[in-house]
């Protein structure tokens, strides 16, 4: 199915010469003279790079072959990040340049939707929310209790910015999209 100039916005899957993207970032340009245009970030799921893209009134791209099938991670194998179907307990394995950013929020024994073009596993996308435990933080001084942030490390290696109040030990929600803290768990 063709995608006009006027249907793309971000999140939207596209393939663009034989490559799919995702729309990171888009902007709609009315020039005062000429055309009005898309100037959108665009992300390859081929091999995490991102790209910049005009597209103009007459340009059509298609929708991507993907496929999305539920996997969930196993281990880190040192050379590839191994994945397991937990229907058919078929195994799958991406290289960490497949995985990219994604792997700042994965542990093991989590559920993953892979994502497959024409058949072949090319990248993995965590739940847009995850539940994940500090395991190092700095410690709170008195008086750090307005609203300040901190640097927290979560179980699997990323770092996020907390409330003071929040200590090493404490599972926290994180927006897989953004990084970003969203509430304690209780």
């Amino acid at each position: 199915m063709a995608i006009g100039m006027s249907e793309l916005k971000k999140g939207l899957k596209i393939e663009v010469e034989g490559i799919p993207y995702k729309i990171v970032e888009y902007q709609h340009v009315k020039p005062g003279k000429g055309a009005a245009f898309v100037r959108a970030k665009i992300k390859s799921f081929l091999n995490g790079k991102t790209i910049e893209k005009t597209f103009h009134a007459g340009d059509k791209c298609e929708t991507p072959n993907l496929q999305q099938k539920q996997m969930q991670f196993l281990y880190d194998d040192g050379e590839l990040l191994q994945f397991m179907d937990t229907t058919t307990y078929e195994q799958e394995g991406l290289t960490y340049e497949q995985v990219g950013d994604a792997f700042d929020w994965i542990i093991d024994g989590m559920q993953v939707d892979m994502m497959y073009f024409n058949g072949k596993a090319i990248t993995v996308e965590p739940p847009m929310v995850v539940e994940l435990k500090i395991v190092e933080t700095p410690p709170n001084f008195k008086g750090d209790s307005q609203g300040g942030r901190k640097p927290a490390t979560l179980e699997s290696g990323a770092v996020v910015q907390i409330p003071f109040h929040i200590l090493e030990g404490d599972v926290i929600r994180v927006d897989t999209r953004t990084g970003e803290y969203l509430e304690k768990v209780k």
